[in-house]
């Protein structure tokens, strides 16, 4: 760094640093303290050690919340990535409106998740009135309105990153194949999806980390009814911490183990997807 920028370096950094100190690191640390306590507010905090881990484990809700989590995220991961990847290749053709489409495709990105949630809401139960139910009389209703409307959400946007994938293979590489004789299923086996793998990388992280995090169209579109049965992580998460009295430090162990969680899933995800991408 030239030393006539050094000296005001401090300058430009230090609000920075110490927004995130107060906005994200002293909160994330209380928060781990907090785990281990009892409470409702943060001054009449009282050590419990593991009692509070040792009741969310043996909390049913959360529990069921971790397996619909984690089913939600394996089908719609699945989902999202292949009909955006899908997506991207056919609108790379060159063909005449593909910015339109992208952009069409791309907009529900740009709605907020609560109004998404009411949105799906209202068009779930207008096609379910027709059978006399509604998106709450079963759970499984109520999983495949959530994978619907993420993937109608998310779909655009993880288009957008595999379109730029594609884009950034060099077109001496695909036109060496053909010379060569490959079909269109080799070239993408061989070439597409190996050069595009920095682009999977991202957008699996995004997805999973994504999935896993859903609230506010959980909390809009079912509210985990009936009987909590739809109710993701994160929306248990909630509805501990607010909704039952001395629950607040189990509320809190929950979150920090679903922060582990997500992390070190995240982590193996990481590891596995980028020991797969090769320079073009």
């Amino acid at each position: 760094m030239d030393k006539s920028l050094r000296k005001y370096f401090p300058l430009f950094v230090g609000p920075t640093l110490i927004a995130f100190l107060i906005a994200f690191a002293v909160p994330f640390l209380m928060g781990i303290c907090l785990s281990f306590a009892r409470f409702t507010t943060v001054t009449d905090a009282r050590w419990v050690g593991f009692d509070n881990y040792v009741r969310a484990f043996s909390n049913r809700d959360f529990l069921n919340a971790l397996r619909f989590s984690a089913g939600f995220t394996v089908v719609s991961v699945l989902i999202i990535n292949v009909a955006a990847f899908a997506l991207a290749l056919l609108l790379t053709r060159g063909f005449r409106g593909t910015n339109v489409f992208r952009t069409m495709i791309f907009m529900p990105n740009l709605i907020g998740g609560i109004v998404l949630g009411y949105i799906w809401q209202f068009i779930i139960n207008g096609f379910l009135s027709l059978f006399g139910v509604t998106i709450t009389v079963d759970p499984k209703y109520g999983f495949w309105g959530l994978i619907i409307l993420s993937d109608w959400q998310f779909i655009g946007y993880m288009m957008i990153i595999y379109i730029a994938g594609i884009q950034n293979i060099s077109g001496d590489i695909l036109e060496a194949a053909r010379i060569d004789g490959a079909n269109g299923f080799t070239v993408l086996r061989k070439i597409t999806i190996p050069l595009v793998m920095p682009s999977i990388t991202i957008a699996l992280f995004m997805t999973i980390t994504n999935s896993f995090k859903m609230f506010d169209q959980n909390l809009a579109l079912t509210a985990g009814l009936p009987g909590k049965e739809t109710a993701g992580v994160a929306l248990d998460i909630y509805n501990t911490f607010y909704s039952r009295a001395g629950w607040e430090g189990v509320g809190q162990a929950k979150a920090l183990m679903f922060f582990l969680l997500v992390v070190l899933i995240s982590l193996v995800q990481l590891s596995i997807t980028r020991k797969r991408e090769v320079v073009s």
